[in-house]
């Protein structure tokens, strides 16, 4: 055996075994559950029954768009957000409220609320023994307060402005008026609040309306005596004289300069037309003539009787000529009358520009006397300003005071809070509920005994059996079976390993000696390693490929019990692995070590067990031996996918094999003749290196049943 060596085997729940005992012992089971159920209604009919009533309140402005202050001018009031609803929830379970509920209802003298009026047995006990405080040692009313705390639930239901008031009682119609009595001493309190408020709003704003009269009459009289001492007077549109005046002056001169303008432009007109003897029929200057117009009248006559004598008269007759003289007079006439109508708009303009030359002067002087009035209207406007201001505050102050002694005198201070469900009597109790809790009180308990029962089954090591797992794949994590290699042709069973040619035939499987004393068959040894819980076994053939067999069969032994073994064969000939696989050239422990292949690549599985197999591979020995650092990690690997690791070594020393020892490893010597010196002095090498050999002879040794020739090499 090894140095280091489990000897305790696995151990798997029976199920069948362990649920099997809740139907075995159902009578205790449920017996216990119906003592405890019925235990459980008997205290709850003993219990006090409490009944519970609730009031329901709404949060919200009561003030109407008539009784509202200042209706034209202040807004709809915001309604109370969740802060402001948790503070008036805090506020209904305030000390003062519940202490002048306590008073109103002479709460103190009921024993529900006093418990040192009456204490129990059991109270009395407990105070005695210090384990509870004496009730006694508190003041009355902070009992009965503390009290009414426990029995009272004061909550806001969530997304909404209504607050609930809740309180519980041995007594229905208690319960219904502690909660009634709590709602409306909250509204009398918000009333109370509201009263007080507009009780110091007019005592605040009695002085300050006395103190604004004087100050408005002051202001008022500061402008009335500066305006008399400035000398601004009013005109029209409510504008300073002296601007209006200059207003008036700029429009006149405007005027006079247009006239001017006029006049020059027609008496230019018509004095060009003269000068360069044109008709003065398109001049409206000299037409407007009344002289000129009867010239031209006389003019149009004249030229009419002249066409007509023309008819029946000669060009050189008296008349003719006549007329035609009186017309050449009537031009130089209208020519005169023309210069008159110059001469009179020369004048009209001379005299525009007197007039204008005038109106600029008074312009000027009247700006000054505006520009010294502006300076006075600004003082008087600042000194009115101040006094509008103090006269609007005193109008404002005035209105709310005549609001706030209206409302005191009238009493209507409505609260922000109304009840929309009042408080009922309580019919059923709702503590305690008999039959839910004795329903809980008999699943819980039946729970409760059904798992004693199993943990009690468990512990006592009944529902416990040996380990027995059935052949799995090794984990994926670590190890993943190799693809199955089909075999040509079926093989005749075999008992040991085939020899290679050049070797002799081994021992015949018919009949052969029995072990030596100490040394153990391969059954023994198999079932050395099963109930040792070996997960290693290290097996060294000292006398050649010959003993490679022992290997091979402890193997396969141990893979009929259903654990998952794996031979890896580490023989320089490959003598292990060559007749499980029924010959050589695949990839082995060589490539593992060798970087050439994965574990998919070298695990195979026997034609002829269970077992699975790592041959010797086709890499180059040297250069696998120089990775041979990386046995111990394959060997842990290995180990953790499978139950049993047999590792065959061949002939090799005890130096040779460090690397293949762990934990729960076993060292084998297969022996097939005890007198052969290589045995002797390699059990002495192991036994000098601190190991317990295990002398395993193939002796004795009979297949339990021929191996299945179509059997799946996966």
């Amino acid at each position: 055996m090894s140095r280091v060596q489990s000897n305790t085997a696995d151990l798997d729940v029976d199920l069948r075994t362990l649920f099997g005992s809740l139907l075995r012992r159902w009578k205790r089971v449920l017996g216990v559950s119906v003592v405890v159920a019925a235990g459980t209604y008997g205290l709850a009919s003993l219990a006090t029954p409490q009944f519970r009533s609730e009031t329901r309140l709404t949060i919200e402005g009561r003030e109407s768009a008539f009784t509202r202050p200042n209706t034209a001018t202040q807004a709809e009031p915001q309604p109370m957000d969740a802060e402001g609803i948790t503070t008036q929830v805090e506020l209904i379970g305030s000390s003062s409220i519940l202490r002048k509920v306590a008073d109103d209802l002479n709460l103190q003298t009921r024993d529900e609320f006093d418990e040192a009026r009456n204490p129990s047995a059991v109270s009395k006990f407990l105070i005695e023994t210090g384990l509870r405080t004496d009730p006694a040692s508190m003041p009355v009313e902070e009992r009965v307060l503390q009290k009414m705390r426990d029995k009272l639930s004061v909550f806001r239901v969530e997304g909404s402005r209504v607050i609930v008031v809740q309180f519980s009682s041995e007594d229905p119609e208690v319960a219904r008026n502690v909660s009634s009595a709590i709602a409306n001493a909250y509204l009398d309190v918000q009333r109370d609040t509201k009263l007080s408020s507009n009780t110091d709003a007019t005592t605040w704003l009695e002085p300050e309306i006395a103190k604004l009269t004087g100050e408005v009459k002051e202001a008022e009289a500061k402008v009335a005596q500066y305006r008399a001492q400035s000398d601004l007077l009013i005109g029209q549109n409510n504008s300073v004289l002296a601007t209006q005046q200059l207003s008036e002056l700029s429009t006149e001169l405007s005027r006079v300069r247009a006239a001017r303008s006029s006049a020059e432009a027609s008496a230019a007109s018509v004095r060009t037309a003269l000068q360069q003897g044109r008709s003065l029929d398109s001049i409206p200057e000299v037409l407007q003539s009344p002289l000129i117009q009867r010239l031209r009248e006389r003019q149009v006559q004249l030229k009419t009787d002249i066409a007509d004598l023309s008819t029946t008269l000669l060009e050189n007759h008296p008349r003719v000529r006549s007329l035609r003289s009186q017309l050449g007079d009537l031009d130089g006439q209208i020519r005169a009358e023309a210069q008159n109508v110059l001469r009179s708009l020369a004048n009209e303009a001379d005299t525009a520009k007197l007039r204008e030359n005038e109106l600029v002067a008074q312009l000027n002087a009247q700006k000054d006397a505006a520009a010294k009035a502006g300076e006075q209207e600004v003082e008087l406007r600042a000194l009115e300003r101040e006094a509008n201001a103090k006269r609007d505050l005193l109008e404002s102050y005035l209105g709310r005071f005549r609001e706030a002694s209206s409302r005191r005198d009238g009493n209507y201070l409505p609260a922000d809070a109304r009840v929309f469900s009042p408080a009922t009597t309580p019919i059923e109790p709702y503590f305690p509920k008999k039959v839910p809790i004795t329903v809980a009180a008999f699943v819980a308990s039946l729970l409760l005994m059904s798992v004693l029962t199993l943990l009690s089954e468990l512990f006592s090591g009944r529902a416990m059996r040996p380990a027995r797992s059935a052949y799995s794949e090794p984990v994926d994590d670590v190890i993943a079976a190799a693809p199955p290699v089909a075999t040509a042709e079926p093989v005749a069973p075999l008992a040991l390993p085939a020899p290679r040619p050049q070797e002799a035939t081994p021992v015949a499987t018919t009949q052969v000696p029995e072990p030596k004393s100490g040394e153990i068959g391969i059954v023994r040894a198999a079932q050395r390693l099963v109930t040792g819980g070996t997960s290693r076994a290290v097996v060294i053939s000292p006398e050649g490929d010959e003993a490679a067999a022992v290997s091979v069969l402890v193997a396969r032994e141990v893979a009929d019990t259903g654990l998952r073994v794996l031979l890896l064969d580490l023989s320089s000939s490959g003598a292990a692995s060559r007749p499980m696989l029924d010959g050589v050239g695949f990839p082995g422990i060589t490539n593992l070590l060798a970087a050439e292949a994965q574990f998919t690549d070298v695990i195979r599985a026997e034609h002829y067990s269970d077992c699975h197999v790592i041959p010797i591979g086709t890499a180059d020995a040297a250069k696998a031996m120089r990775a041979a650092d990386r046995l111990p990690i394959i060997m842990s690997s290995l180990t953790t996918a499978y139950d049993l690791v047999v590792v065959e070594c061949g002939p090799i020393d005890a130096e040779g094999i460090e690397r293949l020892v762990g934990e729960e490893t076993s060292v084998l010597v297969s022996v097939l003749s005890s007198e052969d010196e290589s045995v002797t002095k390699t059990v002495l090498d192991l036994k000098e290196r601190g190991y317990e050999p295990l002398l395993v002879t193939p002796a004795g040794y009979r297949a339990p049943l021929p191996p299945k020739t179509d059997r799946d090499a996966a």
